[in-house]
């Protein structure tokens, strides 16, 4: 499997990858997990980032490059960093050179290139890719400028959209309890159940971390419920399995607050903040996160896992869909 110590090298025409990536790769400390098909690759990106994603295009550039243009037109994958190999071709080289970084590769490296100069591009797509502040390093979800420009764009299009703030309720407990690293593990757990189910429900989705255990997710309005439903169930159902089996069992454990007094700390729960332009038209950013943000807020004074959907603007009310087993407030 793909991790953050892979170089995933596509090369659906080549026995071996080029003595180049062999370098490369070896000198970082990088395992190199040849691919030769397509449909290998988006699988491998959508279970883990890797480190750098090598297409090979010195033999035939057209299926490379409408891969990379895949790879970089999806949200969940494009921040991957991505190089293309071009061939020698003479006077066509600077074409394709052009079409690949058209295609949105991070660099294109062209077999006429001293060895020395080759290594350096490569370098520089892993240092601009660590220099990354919009991608989080535990999550490797975009952050706070590119949730900002997906909202932008969504304002733009003028389609009807939902922005959902989720936050953890209990978590600092939990960290104090158990330690950053299971809290660590609790963040990189919610951010695989908000990625997975809103790529498998919501065409056209987007899921960003804004940091700590804060995220967003914005989706067309009409996979609101379906995703929102399926995240809380996950959620609920894999959470409990963070604590410890008597923790688990008791469903609380006992922890003491700033001024040192004892009390029942519950398991962790799911509050998601829901605002759409179903009933309001929103002109800038800084509109819909302030609302989003007191929706959240809203959400996390009810009982369990919740989303609360802000239709004041379209019936004077708000919507609270409850935890299963709860009854709606």
């Amino acid at each position: 499997m793909a991790s953050e110590r892979t170089l995933v090298y596509f090369g659906p025409w080549s026995e071996s990858p080029p003595p180049l990536i062999g370098r490369f790769a070896g000198a970082h400390g990088l395992e190199v997990h040849h691919v030769r098909q397509a449909e290998e690759v988006y699988s491998l990106l959508n279970r883990a980032f890797p480190a750098c994603l090598v297409l090979d295009a010195r033999r035939q550039a057209g299926p490379v490059l409408e891969l990379c243009a895949a790879v970089k037109n999806d949200a969940f994958t494009a921040i991957v960093p991505t190089v293309v190999l071009s061939p020698d071709r003479g006077d066509g080289m600077p074409e394709l050179s052009t079409a690949g970084l058209q295609a949105g590769a991070d660099e294109v490296v062209g077999e006429r290139l001293p060895d020395r100069e080759k290594a350096l591009r490569l370098e520089l797509v892993l240092r601009r890719a660590m220099r990354d502040v919009n991608v989080h390093p535990t999550t490797r979800l975009p952050g706070t400028a590119q949730i900002e420009r997906d909202l932008q764009e969504r304002i733009a299009a003028g389609l009807p959209f939902a922005v959902c703030y989720a936050d953890l309720d209990h978590f600092k407990e939990f960290n104090d309890r158990y330690g950053y690293t299971c809290g660590d593990s609790v963040i990189y757990l919610v951010s695989r159940i908000l990625r997975d189910v809103v790529r498998a429900l919501a065409p056209g989705g987007f899921v960003g971390h804004i940091g700590g255990d804060d995220f967003i997710f914005n989706v067309p309005l009409q996979y609101l419920e379906p995703c929102c439903d399926e995240i809380i169930t996950l959620f609920d159902e894999l959470i409990p399995y963070q604590y410890s089996p008597e923790d688990r069992k008791a469903g609380y454990f006992l922890g003491k607050d700033r001024r040192g007094a004892t009390h029942r700390i519950p398991l962790m729960t799911l509050s998601i903040g829901v605002v759409t332009n179903q009933g309001e038209r929103f002109t800038h950013t800084a509109q819909v996160s302030e609302l989003a943000a007191e929706m959240k807020s809203y959400a996390k004074s009810v009982p369990g896992s919740v989303y609360v959907v802000d239709r004041r603007g379209v019936t004077a009310a708000l919507s609270v869909r409850p935890q299963r087993g709860q009854g709606a407030s």
